[in-house]
């Protein structure tokens, strides 16, 4: 298994969906949210954006800076110029967010971020397709937009079902479907108004598992009208893991209902250096980070799930699977 050093790379996530899905919506949230991130968002056209003035502390010839530390930038006709203004600026982001086009197929932006003039300085983290599942089967008889949809949703890791309070039980059912039949092993987030915890969509700095645990344990939907909890789940131990079994138990065995996996890992294959832990829906990566230190060696994971969906003993035999046999022994 090839591993890659993460601890300069900038994490990606693109935003894709058809026109209406909610993408803007997803976006208001993060520029206006209180969360002290400094992240970079890339929009088509800043006039979308509802930004409180109150949290505008700067503004450029492409670019609005934000008191919550985040810098939205609009998208020119060259997108590697933007991304390489971005990446550049004093204050590098720690998280870049761009927003496609509703009418824009993800395969071509995502190939953008693999050119060599990016290589180990930013990583394609998530790939998010938002649902309008009420008007999703709106222009059927359009084949070019039923296959745009399939392809938005296709080449995504992530599916965010939007507006699931506007349609009943029946017609939610009849899009899961719909994406099932189309597509393999494809996880899906029901939402109100985008209303999702950012710990599923982002992986921002140094990750702190413990930090979530106690923060967002019992977490729950911001929505009168359509609350859903989200479960979370924990995994530690001081025994070496073995990367090439993690690696092959979430891509082959994780459970379809976790979201997000995340944490650090003491890696059996490389003791003296952290290891991270990334899975966001189908995609998952394992990265090296910085050297332990003085740091006792532990590997901490959290997943989030479906709400009352995860098997805390399922999931826990097969992380503790994964310990290294050879380290096991000599202990």
């Amino acid at each position: 298994m090839e591993l890659f050093d993460s601890q300069e790379a900038i994490p990606v996530t693109i935003l894709t969906g058809f026109l209406g899905a909610g993408k803007t919506t997803l976006l208001n949230r993060m520029l206006n949210g209180s969360h002290g991130l400094r992240v970079a968002v890339l929009v088509n056209d800043f006039g979308a954006i509802n930004i409180d003035t109150k949290l505008i502390v700067d503004v450029e010839d492409n670019a609005i800076s934000l008191s919550n530390g985040c810098v939205c930038c609009q998208i020119r006709d060259d997108l590697v110029e933007t991304i390489e203004e971005v990446i550049n600026r004093p204050e590098n982001p720690k998280y870049i967010l761009l927003e496609a086009s509703g009418v824009a197929d993800p395969s071509g932006i995502a190939m953008t971020f693999a050119i060599p003039n990016f290589r180990d300085r930013i990583r394609l983290d998530s790939i998010i397709s938002i649902v309008d599942t009420e008007q999703v089967f709106a222009n059927a008889d359009n084949p070019y937009l039923s296959i745009l949809k399939l392809q938005q949703i296709g080449f995504s890791d992530m599916v965010i079902l939007n507006k699931v309070d506007l349609v009943n039980d029946e017609q939610l059912q009849r899009v899961k479907d719909w994406i099932n039949n189309k597509m393999r092993r494809v996880r899906m987030v029901e939402a109100v108004q985008c209303d999702v915890p950012l710990e599923i969509l982002l992986a921002v700095g140094r990750f702190d598992p413990q930090q979530l645990i106690e923060s967002d344990h019992g977490r729950h939907h911001q929505s009168t009208d359509h609350g859903h909890e989200f479960s979370t789940w924990s995994f530690e131990t001081d025994q070496p893991i073995s990367l090439d079994a993690l690696n092959e138990m979430v891509k082959k065995r994780l459970p379809g209902n976790i979201y997000r996996c995340k944490g650090v890992v003491y890696a059996a294959e490389e003791p003296t250096r952290r290891a991270v832990l990334q899975v966001v829906g189908r995609r998952s990566d394992i990265s090296l980070d910085e050297e332990w230190g003085d740091t006792l060696p532990r590997t901490q994971i959290v997943a989030i799930g479906a709400p009352g969906s995860i098997d805390p003993n399922a999931l826990t035999a097969e992380f503790d699977a994964c310990i290294s046999k050879t380290a096991a022994v000599s202990i």
